[in-house]
């Protein structure tokens, strides 16, 4: 509910948000999500004038908390990422309008699968479903390069491989 009435409010800016990540992976196997993370056009200033509680935890790259009925919901603009010189984080962020772009910035094709919480579309870019279905777990681009942006992907693969039995 929280996530349907956020994608409405977004809607009004004439954007539309996608939830992301773990929980439409969740939903295609079969597995309750755990959190909602969601995406969209709208900058953080955008959302920060849309909604009432915000909590700017990561603005300079694009994420805002925004709480809904209680539950706190992350969003994160479209962007684009560029150079990892602490082999952590991105040295630099651009926003994007388009989630294809957004998705060729994610760690696996299993993360990046989006689904529309107002009509139920979905959107997969990366192939996630079709890994998710193989019971394959990959990267989104070469896999040296993407561990290489961010050494912590390693861990998140060991972690997503042996929770999700991939």
């Amino acid at each position: 509910r929280p996530a349907t009435s956020i994608a409405q409010r977004i809607s009004r800016l004439g954007h539309r948000l996608w939830i992301v990540g773990g929980a439409p992976r969740d939903l295609a196997l079969g597995r309750e999500p755990k959190d909602v993370d969601v995406a969209s056009a709208a900058t953080p200033a955008e959302i920060e004038a849309a909604f009432e509680h915000t909590i700017p935890v990561g603005k300079a790259f694009g994420t805002i908390v925004i709480r809904s009925a209680g539950v706190d919901v992350q969003h994160t603009t479209f962007r684009s990422e560029h150079g990892y010189s602490d082999a952590r984080r991105p040295d630099r962020v651009g926003f994007g309008s388009t989630v294809e772009e957004d998705a060729s910035r994610r760690d696996f094709t299993c993360n990046a699968i989006y689904l529309d919480p107002i009509d139920d579309r979905c959107l997969d870019p990366e192939h996630g479903l079709d890994d998710l279905a193989a019971r394959t777990l990959r990267t989104v681009g070469e896999p040296r390069l993407r561990f290489a942006e961010d050494g912590l992907r390693l861990l998140r693969m060991a972690r997503f491989a042996a929770a999700l039995d991939l």
